[in-house]
């Protein structure tokens, strides 16, 4: 906790400082992003830090593995479909990215199996991914199973946006842009999803 707060004394030294008068307009104003990023909750994943993102620029949404799981408007606790809800249809964001990352332990929970003490939330909520699953069962060698599965957690994802309806029809009238990205901790690459399917660098 100290550590927090050391932090937070930096920032109202040198960070507020330097941003104080971005804070008082969307204080004033409102925040207005064009972008809403859904991440993983992975520690060493920061949107903001990989993307340099000044404060408003972008909505963060953060689970276990980056998921969104199927359109299912019920009764029940959704707080990453309220957060699209949100993002989407009230402020109508532009562009809404899924952002996986290499070595994720919710990736590595779907192939091998969630710990014994993680099996309440994790392990039912990485069900969501059973598809990228079994295509890396199959199409994966052993070594590359991780990655490959990284990248089809980032497919699944992408896939069940579109079984939201507000968000399939602003995608048909180009109203709203779907992303795919991959971030490497150890290299610090981004990968991009293309339009056959496949990741690469950003074009520069």
């Amino acid at each position: 906790m100290n550590s927090l707060v050391n932090g937070y004394q930096r920032f109202r030294t040198t960070g507020w400082p330097a941003q104080k008068d971005a804070f008082e307009k969307l204080a004033q104003s409102g925040q207005s992003p064009k972008t809403l990023v859904l991440a993983c909750v992975d520690s060493r994943v920061d949107p903001a830090m990989i993307f340099d993102t000044a404060p408003g620029e972008v909505l963060t949404v953060r689970n276990v593995a980056n998921l969104v799981p199927p359109y299912a408007p019920d009764s029940a606790h959704h707080s990453t479909s309220a957060a699209l809800e949100f993002g989407v249809r009230v402020l109508e964001v532009k562009h809404v990215m899924v952002l996986g990352h290499g070595s994720c332990g919710g990736v590595k929970a779907l192939l091998e199996g969630a710990p014994q003490q993680a099996n309440e939330f994790v392990a039912p909520w990485m069900s969501i991914a059973e598809t990228a699953r079994l295509r890396a069962m199959k199409q994966a060698a052993p070594e590359d199973r991780q990655q490959f599965c990284e990248h089809e957690v980032i497919r699944v994802s992408l896939e069940n946006l579109m079984t939201f309806p507000w968000i399939a029809e602003r995608v048909a009238t180009g109203k709203l842009q779907l992303h795919g990205a991959w971030f490497a901790i150890h290299s610090g690459l981004l990968l991009l999803r293309q339009p056959d399917g496949s990741f690469a660098p950003p074009k520069q």
